[in-house]
């Protein structure tokens, strides 16, 4: 029987599969990339605010601890944003004058509050609680970051699924002493010289931590 094909062909076909596969490999590393570049996580992406704020010059210029604005960071499951008698405590007196603060004084006049834009906000159908990660030692800045330096907010981390686990996976890498919760600049090796103590000693269940119905509820 006459031979259809020319034998170059055997060669030729196992190229285009093994390239074909090579090719798919290459495009899903490429979009798992994409789905975690600050284009679509929006990390250290600066969002628009009523008011340029600068945790920068409030934390660590003036010492304000964060429970002072975020009065239900301990208690609730929503940290709290400021209301505007907060920020008029100190702005009736200091710069009451300043232009870039009219905003603010224009929102206590009115009585409507301000709308400050999200910076971390997760999707409706993620669960998260401040006052348990509080109450279990997880530093403002383990999610957060550094916001003492930070004259803009901003999110430093992608906020998705494997960010998440990562830390419900390793919680002794992130927790300290609950008296250091509110801390800023803790180092990384004073923060988790003794996790695994306070894992034990918090009665953190390890295994729990990565149940779908944690965050997903």
């Amino acid at each position: 029987m006459t031979q259809v094909f020319h034998p170059s062909m055997n060669t030729f076909s196992k190229v285009t599969i093994f390239g074909g596969l090579g090719i798919l490999a290459a495009m899903a590393f490429a979009w798992d990339r994409f789905s975690r570049s600050p284009y679509v996580t929006e990390a250290d992406v600066v969002r628009e605010q009523p008011v340029p704020f600068s945790h920068e010059h409030h934390v660590s210029g003036l010492g304000i601890d964060c429970r002072f604005c975020h009065t239900t960071v301990e208690t609730s499951a929503f940290a709290g944003l400021p209301a505007t008698e907060i920020c008029m405590g100190c702005h009736s007196q200091i710069w009451k004058d300043s232009s870039i603060l009219e905003p603010v004084r224009e929102s206590y006049r009115t009585g409507k509050p301000l709308k400050w834009t999200r910076v971390h906000d997760l999707p409706d159908f993620v669960y998260f609680n401040h006052s348990i990660h509080v109450a279990q030692g997880i530093g403002c800045e383990s999610c957060h970051g550094r916001v003492d330096k930070m004259p803009l907010m901003r999110r430093t981390a992608s906020l998705q699924m494997g960010w998440c686990l990562d830390c419900h996976d390793h919680p002794e890498r992130q927790i300290r002493d609950r008296d250091d919760v509110f801390r800023m600049g803790l180092a990384n090796t004073e923060a988790r010289e003794h996790g695994l103590e306070l894992v034990r000693e918090y009665g953190i269940d390890v295994k729990q931590l990565t149940d779908c119905w944690i965050c997903h509820r």
